[in-house]
C-alpha cells in the first residue's frame, strides 16, 4: 500500500466488466482534482477485467492499488468493505465499475466537504444513460423536494427517520462522499447481503453523521446495465430467496447500527418503524399476486435449500411465511374476484343504459319521422 495519505480514495468493485472498466479509469484519470488514490477490488472475475486495470497503472502512478478476493462474494458489499479497509483517504467515494464521473466530479464534492466541514457529501441528482452510454438525462434515487443550493440535513435524529421513511434519502453509495473517520470509528460497513445492503449501509450514514450535507450536483453518470445484479430477471422463487436474503441479514445490521445509539433506546416506536419499513420493502414483492404462480410447498423448498444448513434456525419463520403467503393469496383472489364482480356489474349498468338511451332515440326517430310524414302530406 501506497505511503501518502490522499484527500479521497475511489473505491471501484470489480467483477467481470471488461466491457466498462476503461471507460470507469478514464473518467477518473480525467479528474481536475488529482489528491485521489484509486483501489480496485476484484471479485473474482473470469475475464480480462483485471489486466485492463493493471494496464492503467502508469498512467495512475503511484495512485492505483488492485486487491483480489480469494473467493467470489455475489455482490458489491465485500469488494467495497475491502477498499474501505485498505483506503487511506480523508474522504472515501464508491464508483461502480460500468460507470464513471463528470470531469470535475471529485473536485466538486471534496471542495464542498471542506466548506462545509461535512461527514457526507450527498449528491441528489444523477446522470443516468443506457447501456450503450447513450440518451444521457438526469435522474435521481430519492423522493421529496430536491435542494437548490448546498444544505445540511436536520440534525433532529427523529426527522431524520421520518425521512428514511419517506425515501428522501437515495441508497446507492456512489452518490456520496464521506469522511472515513465516519465509516471507521462507526464500524459502517456494507452488510454480506444479496440486495439491501446499500439501503441499510446508507441509513447507518443517515443515523451516524452530524452535518449531511444535501447537494444540487449531480456529478456521477450511471449506466442502467442489464448485467447487474439489480437488473437481471429473476424466477418468482429467486426473488422470494433474494428478499429473504437481504430482509433476514439486513434486520440484523440494522438492528447493530441502532443498538448504539441512545435515541433508538429510549425511542422504541422509532426503532420498530424503521425496522417495519425495510422489511415491507424487501417483501413487497412476495406479497405481489404474481408470486403465487408457485405453490406454498415450492417456496417452501426453495428457501430450504437456499438457507442450507442454516434452515433449521429459521424453520418456523419460513412455514409462518408460507402461511401469510397462502392467506395473502386468498385475500388477493377475494379482492379479484370483487373487482371483477364490481366491473362485471358496472358493466351491465353501461349497457343497460345505452341500451335504454338506444331505445330512446329509437322512439324519438320514429316520432320525428312521423311529424316529417305528416307535415309533407300537409303540403
Amino acid at each position: 500500500m501506497k505511503n501518502f495519505c490522499p484527500a479521497v480514495s475511489v473505491i471501484i468493485p470489480l467483477y467481470n466488466a471488461e466491457k466498462y472498466i476503461s471507460e470507469c479509469l478514464d473518467s477518473i484519470l480525467a479528474q481536475t482534482f488529482t489528491d485521489f488514490e484509486v483501489i480496485v477490488v476484484d471479485d473474482c472475475s473470469i475475464d480480462s477485467s483485471c489486466a485492463i486495470v493493471e494496464s492503467y497503472a502508469e498512467k495512475f502512478g503511484e495512485r492505483l492499488t488492485l486487491s483480489r478476493l480469494e473467493k467470489n462474494s455475489g455482490n458489491g458489499a465485500l469488494p467495497r468493505n475491502e477498499g474501505l479497509i485498505l483506503s487511506r483517504g480523508e474522504y472515501i467515494f464508491f464508483a461502480d465499475n460500468d460507470d464513471s464521473l463528470t470531469k470535475t466530479a471529485l473536485e466538486e464534492m471534496y471542495t464542498l466537504a471542506k466548506k462545509y466541514d461535512a461527514d457526507v457529501v450527498y449528491c441528489e441528482k444523477i446522470y443516468e444513460t443506457n447501456d450503450d452510454g447513450k440518451n444521457i438525462r438526469v435522474s435521481s434515487r430519492q423522493s421529496g423536494i430536491f435542494v437548490n443550493e448546498p444544505t445540511f440535513e436536520t440534525e433532529n435524529l427523529a426527522e431524520r427517520v421520518q425521512g428514511v421513511l419517506q425515501w428522501r434519502f437515495g441508497a446507492p453509495p456512489w452518490i456520496k462522499l464521506i469522511k472515513r473517520n465516519l465509516l471507521i470509528e462507526n464500524k459502517i460497513y456494507f452488510p454480506s447481503t444479496v440486495g439491501g445492503e446499500d439501503i441499510v449501509w446508507t441509513w447507518g450514514l443517515v443515523f451516524y453523521a452530524k452535518k449531511f450535507l444535501r447537494v444540487p450536483n449531480p456529478v456521477y453518470i450511471k449506466r442502467l446495465a442489464k448485467s447487474s445484479i439489480m437488473q437481471r430477471e429473476k424466477t418468482r422463487l429467486q426473488q422470494i430467496n433474494f428478499c429473504l436474503n437481504s430482509g433476514i441479514l439486513g434486520i440484523k445490521s440494522l438492528e447493530n447500527f441502532m443498538s448504539k445509539l441512545e435515541f433508538f433506546r429510549a425511542n422504541p416506536d422509532y426503532r420498530y418503524a424503521v425496522l417495519e419499513y425495510f422489511i415491507r420493502t424487501r417483501f413487497d414483492d412476495l406479497f405481489n399476486k404474481t408470486t403465487f404462480e408457485n405453490s406454498s410447498f415450492e417456496i417452501y423448498e426453495t428457501i430450504k435449500q437456499e438457507f442450507g444448513d442454516r434452515f433449521g434456525e429459521w424453520d418456523v419463520l419460513i412455514s409462518a411465511l408460507c402461511a401469510i403467503l397462502d392467506t395473502q393469496k386468498k385475500i388477493i383472489n377475494s379482492v379479484n374476484v370483487r373487482q371483477f364482480n364490481e366491473f362485471t356489474t358496472q358493466a351491465k349498468e353501461r349497457i343497460d343504459e345505452l341500451e335504454q338511451r338506444d331505445r330512446v332515440n329509437k322512439a324519438y326517430i320514429a316520432e320525428l319521422e312521423n311529424f316529417i310524414t305528416n307535415l309533407i302530406g300537409k303540403d
